[in-house]
């Protein structure tokens, strides 16, 4: 039996209130009803969502991993509704547009923006998601194009690298590294306490890094684990560690002292992923776009730092 819309926010009401009888309140319904209903999903799932007897009441494990699911599939819900919405009002086809937040810093806007302009039919609907939720996104039709970090082996999505960038060093005013104006080289982090993001899904950017580091034999004393890029910095600033990071990210926090790695492979690219075979010609507009982009040669697009392959 599936999981119905209803039962989710039925759950969730009472993981908010964290009260069957205000919860119970909320929904307009009677406590003994909730809480059959809640009982009657336990039983549908084969786990126990709630510690029965704690006041207030209190998640397992199994709920609050089921409650962060409840709330993005109640998310996505909303969405379609407000996706329908529009489509019902306008004539444009909505494009959904994946992306992980460190590829707005390098010319994606633009790109975007010219799509637009070129192609008048089409309206950009943007939704944040790591490389990985892109790829399932992409998979069920979320999303018609991704925008990510890491490279994965799924073969019914088409992966392009529109660069790779050079990784640079974010450091606070007094660390070790920072006496000396020169490029690093990733051996010298051996010791370092480090911060990394997006602390999941897995595999991210987060393990393209340690992997590096463990590669040229560089191991952290201390990893800590942040969501997003911002955080990522702000400890850094708070003197928690230090944080490697793409080149055009490097304007975020001006407090902050950034150094280039100097060893080859410490770069990270930028990949447009699509659905296999999809051959919608709105893909070969972004290539376009962004080939002429590229050529204009934007001053975040810096030549010492990132290298343009053919696509």
């Amino acid at each position: 039996m599936s999981i119905e819309i209803r039962q989710l926010r039925k759950f969730i009401a009472v993981a908010e209130t964290r009260n069957f009888t205000r919860a119970a309140e909320r929904l307009h319904m009677t406590q003994p009803s909730l809480s059959k209903q809640i009982q009657q999903l336990e039983e549908q799932l084969g786990a126990q969502l709630f510690q029965r007897g704690s006041r207030p009441v209190r998640l397992t494990e199994a709920g609050r991993r089921f409650h962060e699911d409840a709330l993005a599939v109640l998310d996505r819900v909303e969405q379609m509704e407000v996706t329908a919405r529009r489509l019902s009002l306008s004539s444009k086809r909505i494009f959904n547009v994946g992306f992980v937040a460190s590829a707005l810093y390098g010319g994606l806007p633009t790109v975007m923006r010219r799509l637009m302009e070129r192609r008048g039919d089409v309206d950009v609907r943007w939704l944040e998601m790591t490389s990985v939720e892109q790829q399932d996104a992409l998979r069920r039709g979320m999303i018609d194009v991704g925008f990510g970090r890491i490279i994965t082996g799924d073969a019914s999505v088409t992966r392009v690298i529109l660069r790779e960038e050079q990784l640079f060093l974010a450091m606070p005013l007094g660390h070790r590294l920072a006496r000396a104006t020169r490029p690093v080289r990733l051996q010298e982090l051996d010791g370092c306490d480090l911060v990394v993001y997006p602390s999941r899904p897995r595999p991210s950017y987060a393990d393209q890094v340690l992997s590096l580091l463990r590669e040229h034999g560089a191991r952290p004393q201390e990893v800590h684990e942040v969501k997003e890029l911002q955080t990522a910095l702000a400890l850094v600033n708070a003197g928690s560690g230090v944080c490697l990071i793409p080149a055009t990210a490097r304007h975020l926090q001006p407090a902050l002292l950034y150094r280039a790695t100097l060893d080859t492979d410490a770069t990270s690219p930028i990949v447009m992923n699509y659905r296999s075979r999809d051959e919608d010609p709105i893909i070969d507009v972004i290539k376009q776009v962004t080939r002429e982009l590229f050529a204009e040669g934007p001053g975040w697009l810096e030549p010492a730092y990132n290298r343009i392959p053919d696509f």
